[in-house]
C-alpha cells in the first residue's frame, strides 16, 4: 500500500499504509496494545500455501527498482500447473504485471483479485530474522511482504486455482491481477494497465484489494473493518523569492494543518463512524452520532484521524533553497470527492498574498468516489467473515493518512473492497514498511480458507 511521503515523515498521522485506523484505535480501544502480553507459540502445520508464501516472500521485488517480473513468472508457473492461461505484461524491462482470467456464463459482473508485487525496501538492519528467508519463529512467516501484500496474493491465488480446478463455469467472470510499482504510486502497474491494457478491466464490477483493518483483543478479532475508500493526496511545489515570504505563507496555513472543525461529512463517513461506535470507550457516543458531538462542541475531543475524515488537510514541509529562489512542498489530504485542480487553486489563493507562486504539481490524487456498502458482494463478505470469525462486529472502515490502487479503480466506476482475510494484530502491523514484517501461520491459514470460500461463493451462487 502506497503511503505519502509527509505520512512516512510524520509518523504520529499513520506509521504504514492501511494503518490509520490502527494508529486512532490505540486511543480508544478496551485495552493498551502496548500492554505487554505472554505469547505462547503454537504449534505450526505446514500448508501448501504457507510454503507459497514462503517462496514468494523469497523473491526479493524491492522497489525500486521491483524486479516483479521474477515474482509474476512465480505466480505464472503455478498457474500453468493447474492449467490456467496467463500473460505476463511488462510495463517497463523488469517490471511485469500477471493477469489471467476465467471466463464465467454472463457479460459484466466480473470479480478482480488484484494484489500488488512489488514490496518496500527492507534494510537488514533490526530484523529478528532476514527481510528475504522467509523463515518461521514462533509461528510467524518473517518477510517483506508478508502482510503488504504477497499474504493476501497467495490467498487469492488459492481461491483463483479452486475456481478454475472445479472444471465449473462461474457466473461471471473471476480476473486475477498481480501488478507492479503500487508502493511507488502506481505509474508502472494498475495505472498504466488502465491506460494501455483496458481489456483486463472490461467487465469489472467488484475488486478485492489490501486496505482492510482487522481490530483484536486477547487473539480474538474484535472488528473486521472493510475499506471503501480513503483520503486523496495532492504534492505541490509552491516558490518564492525569499525564505521569509515562505515562512510567512507556511504560517498562514498553519490552521489547515489540524482544524478543530469538520468541513464536510459525507454519508459514507457518517456510517463509517456509527459502526466503528460499539468498539470504542471513550468515543462510542461521539462516533455514534457525529451531528449531535459537532452540534455540543465536542468534535475536536475525537482523535485526529477521525476528525481528519471530514476535513481537507494540508501540510506544508520546510522552506529549502532553489537556486536563486526558495521552494516548499505542500501535501493536500483531500476528501475523496474532491477535485484536485479546485484544491491547487484555493493553495494559490491563501499564498498568493505573501508573494508565493504554484510551481509544479508533483503528484495529483482523485477524485475516487468512496466504494458503496449496499451491495450484494459488500454482503456476501459480511456473511463469510462472520462464518469464518464467529459472527464478528464487521463494517466499513475508511482509510485517513493512507492509499492504495483501489483508487484508480474506484475512478472508473469499479466497487473496491480491501480486506485482510486472515487476523493481524497491533503488534504485526508496526512490521509494514519497519522491520520484522509477519504473519502468523495459523490465522493465515484462518485468511485461506475464508477467501475460498468468499470468492467461491461469488463465483457460483446466483447473483
Amino acid at each position: 500500500m502506497r503511503v505519502s511521503r509527509v505520512t512516512i515523515v510524520l509518523v504520529v498521522i499513520a506509521i504504514v499504509a492501511g494503518i490509520a485506523a490502527v494508529v486512532v484505535r490505540r486511543h480508544a480501544t478496551r485495552e493498551d496494545p502496548d500492554e505487554p502480553r505472554t505469547y505462547i507459540p503454537k504449534p505450526v502445520t505446514i500448508t501448501p500455501e504457507l510454503t507459497l508464501l514462503q517462496q514468494y516472500v523469497a523473491i526479493d521485488t524491492t522497489n525500486p527498482p521491483g524486479n516483479e517480473t521474477a515474482g509474476a513468472r512465480f505466480l505464472g508457473a503455478l498457474l500453468a500447473k493447474n492449467g490456467i492461461a496467463y500473460e505476463i505484461v511488462e510495463s517497463a524491462p523488469g517490471r511485469g504485471n500477471l493477469y489471467a482470467r476465467i471466463k464465467g456464463k454472463q457479460r459484466g459482473g466480473a470479480l478482480l483479485l488484484i494484489h500488488h508485487i512489488d514490496v518496500m525496501p527492507a534494510p537488514p538492519n533490526g530484523w529478528t530474522r532476514p527481510p528475504f528467508a522467509a523463515e518461521i519463529f514462533a509461528n510467524q512467516v518473517y518477510g517483506r511482504g508478508a502482510l503488504d501484500m504477497k499474504g493476501i496474493g497467495i490467498t487469492q491465488l488459492a481461491a483463483f486455482v479452486d475456481v478454475a480446478r472445479s472444471h465449473r463455469t462461474p457466473e461471471h467472470d473471476i480476473i486475477f491481477l498481480a501488478v507492479a510499482d503500487e508502493e511507488r504510486g502506481g505509474a508502472l502497474g494498475t495505472e498504466w494497465l488502465i491506460a494501455h491494457r483496458p481489456d483486463i478491466f472490461e467487465g469489472v464490477r467488484y475488486a478485492l484489494n489490501e486496505g482492510g483493518i482487522n481490530e483484536m483483543e486477547s487473539e480474538k478479532v474484535t472488528y473486521f473493518g472493510i475499506e471503501l475508500g480513503s483520503k486523496m493526496a495532492v504534492e505541490v511545489d509552491v516558490r518564492g523569492a525569499t525564505r521569509e515570504a515562505l515562512q510567512r505563507a507556511r504560517i498562514a496555513l498553519e490552521p489547515f494543518v489540524a482544524p478543530r472543525e469538520p468541513e464536510r461529512i459525507l454519508p459514507e463517513v457518517r456510517s463509517f463512524f456509527r459502526d466503528i461506535a460499539p468498539q470504542r470507550v471513550t468515543q462510542r457516543a461521539l462516533l455514534a452520532d457525529i451531528d449531535r458531538a459537532i452540534a455540543d462542541g465536542k468534535f475536536w475531543l475525537l482523535p485526529q484521524g477521525y476528525r481528519e475524515l471530514t476535513q481537507n488537510v494540508v501540510w506544508p514541509d520546510k522552506p529549502v533553497r532553489d537556486g536563486d529562489a526558495w521552494s516548499m512542498t505542500v501535501y493536500l489530504f483531500n476528501l475523496p470527492d474532491e477535485k484536485p485542480a479546485a484544491r491547487v487553486e484555493w493553495l494559490r489563493q491563501e499564498v498568493a498574498p505573501f508573494g508565493v507562486t504554484i510551481g509544479k504539481v508533483k503528484r495529483s490524487m482523485g477524485p475516487a468516489p468512496i466504494t458503496s456498502r449496499d451491495t450484494p458482494l459488500f454482503a456476501l463478505l459480511l456473511r463469510e467473515i462472520r462464518a469464518e470469525y464467529g459472527n464478528v462486529p464487521a463494517g466499513s472502515e475508511l482509510l485517513a493518512a493512507s492509499f492504495n490502487d483501489s483508487r484508480f479503480l474506484r475512478a472508473r466506476g469499479i466497487d473496491c473492497y480491501g480486506i485482510w482475510p486472515f487476523p493481524v494484530d497491533f503488534f504485526q502491523t508496526q512490521g509494514i514498511h519497519g522491520v520484522d514484517e509477519r504473519v502468523r501461520t495459523d490465522w493465515f491459514a484462518q485468511g485461506v480458507r475464508m477467501m475460498r470460500k468468499l470468492v467461491a461463493a461469488y463465483a457460483f451462487e446466483p447473483n
